[in-house]
């Protein structure tokens, strides 16, 4: 048989047909979908009484399905608007903060007499909103720190123990120059509260572990509920920032420094201590992993529900407790360790750890996204709008701040190389 090789310019044709007829049916699914809802919505108008159970309308708009829609719209619309790509910046997983925000927002501006789309109505009392900032950001959060352990595990300690002086100089002197800034604005602007001004430290160093530790010191107090809106309005206004700020730090300084990244590439290969290991030999349960990573969340959470008094009054008194997070963290670290539990294999597929995590971190930003929305509308008409533009330029503050320090202080004074650097501030 006789081939012919194909021409450049025959194959650029034959590929730029093929993405347009990705592009037309991407086109066609989307209208049918609208053309869908369109028909449901006319059916609705015209045909009020086709429900089954006698209501006013052809929906019945329950709980769970209302929370359901607005998760998946959320979800879906997010990762759209995180896939963006601008000159090499993308929001990612971010996206879909952003649009949970804007979504709770528009849902509780929604009226009680809007008939069809008074089901979506959001309050900060609805069993909806509840159910967004308690279970699924709850959930969330552990299968992010979770997947976050087991992922770091197997080689945490052993780089830890390596530079532990370097990072944790570099940690504490990035956390006290974020705290300093934060005292700052606590002194520029006080009216907004000190719980806001903590959910904007959070929310400016992209901190889920910290934005989650801030609302449960708050937990026991009296006016527990607007505390926690605070703090979530002031993660909410700065998490943009943080994000993007971050992104074009780390992308831009090696351009400004005029850095070989090749060469720099090698330097962080060189001094890496990572190790494949072997799990054939030792006995799995199941080829996901979910049973050690079931196990390692449990023990987590009993690990974190230990509280220590801190003071001659007992529990009543000031109390140390690693809570969810710090008790998920460490033991699937652990867990990520070890590797085994005499023939017993902890592996987690690393396929599965992504997944986790991804999944994870979206949870935990729709239902703070959600929550933040709603409870916008009622601290902008308590505070004004001025709460909404001081938490932006402070967290602006926050974020920049403390990636110049670090930044200075590891590559000029711990002298580490460029990309250890960065990486620390993303860390940190």
């Amino acid at each position: 048989m006789i081939g012919f090789p194909l021409k450049k310019g025959v194959y650029k044709v034959e590929k730029t047909n093929k993405k347009s007829l990705k592009w037309l049916w991407i086109a066609i699914a989307i209208a049918v979908v609208v053309g869908i809802a369109v028909w449901c919505v006319v059916n609705a108008v015209n045909n009020p009484k086709l429900g089954k159970d006698g209501s006013e309308n052809i929906f019945n708009f329950s709980g769970t399905l209302v929370l359901f829609t607005i998760a998946f719209v959320v979800i879906a619309v997010g990762y759209l608007l995180g896939s963006v790509n601008i000159k090499g910046v993308s929001l990612g997983t971010a996206g879909v903060f952003l649009i949970a925000i804007l979504i709770g927002y528009l849902c509780s501006l929604i009226p009680e007499d809007a008939g069809l789309f008074s089901a979506f109505r959001l309050t900060e009392s609805s069993s909806v909103v509840g159910t967004f900032k308690g279970t699924l950001q709850n959930t969330g959060l552990i299968l992010f720190v979770g997947s976050v352990g087991f992922i770091a595990g197997p080689n945490f300690f052993k780089n830890l123990a390596k530079n532990f002086k370097t990072y944790i100089v570099l940690g504490v002197v990035i956390i006290l120059a974020g705290t300093l800034a934060t005292v700052l604005c606590i002194l520029l602007a006080p009216q907004y509260g000190s719980e806001y001004w903590v959910g904007v430290l959070s929310g400016a160093l992209t901190s889920t572990p910290g934005f989650s530790a801030a609302k449960d010191a708050i937990a026991g107090s009296v006016d527990a509920t607007n505390l926690e809106s605070l703090i979530t309005l002031g993660h909410a206004v700065a998490y943009p920032f943080g994000v993007v700020g971050v992104v074009l730090f780390v992308q831009l300084m090696p351009k400004f420094l005029k850095a070989d990244m090749k060469k720099e590439s090698e330097y962080l290969k060189a001094g890496a201590s990572e190790e494949a290991r072997d799990y054939s030999k030792f006995f799995k349960c199941e080829d996901f992993g979910f049973m050690p990573f079931g196990i390692a969340i449990i023990a987590g959470l009993l690990l974190g529900s230990i509280t220590i008094p801190l003071s001659g009054a007992g529990y009543n008194g000031p109390c140390f407790s690693l809570g969810t997070t710090g008790g998920v963290l460490i033991m699937c670290l652990v867990f990520g360790h070890f590797g085994h539990f005499g023939k017993l294999s902890l592996e987690v597929k690393e396929g599965t750890l992504k997944v986790l995590r991804e999944f994870g971190l979206a949870l935990f930003l729709l239902g703070a996204g959600v929550h933040g929305g709603v409870s916008l509308v009622e601290q902008v008409s308590h505070f004004g709008a001025g709460i909404v533009v001081w938490g932006f330029i402070g967290g602006a503050f926050i974020t920049i701040v403390p990636m110049f320090v670090g930044f200075l202080l590891g590559k000029y004074v711990l002298k580490l190389p460029l990309l250890n650097s960065l990486g620390s501030i993303t860390g940190g």
